[in-house]
């Protein structure tokens, strides 16, 4: 998580980092700045007090406000967030999380997926560059995936038809798929990127992908500065592998920026080095 500070920070790669978590305030020792803590599960809560003792050793001008997110139980029933540490985001609007876990099997949600719904985290944000000292076998990656966070295959609707049959849905809307896509072309202007690249498998899946195609195809109309492109989920996963340096930005449903981002991730070193971040509207939550 040092390293996804780090970067953060110092990269300039997130530019929403930037404006939420208020830099001017490195500037200004007088200006702290209150950040929600959530240090999570497994090596979590560890890695969490490192970070902490970093930002305390630099003299960075944040105050950590330590929130647990174990699910309760809420009025309805229903097992959730605490209300504590949502109010604690919604008044700080920015956040950094450790790894949370979900126990795998019937019944339990994801925490990371309930998170960005909770938030609105439409987008999640992961630069991935080589890093000067880490050697690995690529020396030219410099790609950033923006995938859209609130729905697709991990919407968490399922249920069981018969016995031994059981259905998942995967869910695409318009305007979640225009508001990832206007984030991905915004984000590519900001940062001076040449190119965004809708990954898609709507060649099998026609109406799904298909309808976040077109969104995408809407959005890039109104930005002929930055140059647009489509790809198959697995041609971009072959050609990622062979020769990264022909990336630049680019931005897919949820399911596909899962497992592409880590691949990314692996090609300058792996997670640890891999800067992430959950960007909404009014607020951000960053993870390691």
């Amino acid at each position: 998580m040092a390293n996804v500070i780090r970067n953060c920070l110092l990269t300039k790669q997130l530019s929403n980092f930037k404006n939420l978590c208020g830099l001017q305030a490195l500037r200004n020792k007088s200006d702290v700045r209150t950040v929600t803590l959530i240090p999570g599960d497994g090596i979590g809560p560890e890695i969490s007090v490192a970070v902490q003792k970093i930002f305390k050793a630099a003299n960075v001008p944040i105050e950590w406000e330590v929130e647990d997110v174990t699910p309760v139980k809420g009025p309805d029933g229903k097992m959730g967030i605490p209300q504590r540490a949502i109010d604690s985001i919604n008044k700080n609007t920015i956040g950094l999380k450790g790894p949370l876990a979900t126990p795998i099997g019937k019944g339990h949600r994801s925490l990371n997926l309930a998170i960005r719904q909770a938030f609105h985290l439409y987008a999640n944000v992961r630069p991935c560059r080589s890093i000067d000292g880490v050697e690995t076998l690529y020396n030219d990656v410099d790609v950033v995936t923006i995938r859209e966070n609130t729905e697709g295959e991990y919407s968490g609707i399922e249920h069981e038809i018969v016995p031994g049959v059981v259905q998942s849905i995967k869910l695409i809307t318009k305007n979640a798929s225009l508001r990832v896509a206007e984030y991905a072309f915004e984000y590519a202007t900001q940062n001076n990127r040449k190119t965004v690249t809708a990954v898609h498998k709507a060649n099998i899946m026609r109406m799904s992908d298909g309808l976040f195609l077109q969104c995408c195809r809407d959005v890039a109309e109104k930005h002929p500065n930055i140059k647009y492109e489509e790809m198959y989920l697995d041609t971009v996963c072959l050609n990622m592998v062979q020769d990264p340096s022909q990336f630049d930005v680019l931005v897919m449903p949820n399911l596909y920026g899962d497992i592409l981002s880590d691949l990314c991730a692996g090609l300058i070193g792996g997670l640890g080095v891999t800067p992430s971040g959950n960007i909404g509207k009014g607020g951000a939550v960053f993870e390691s």
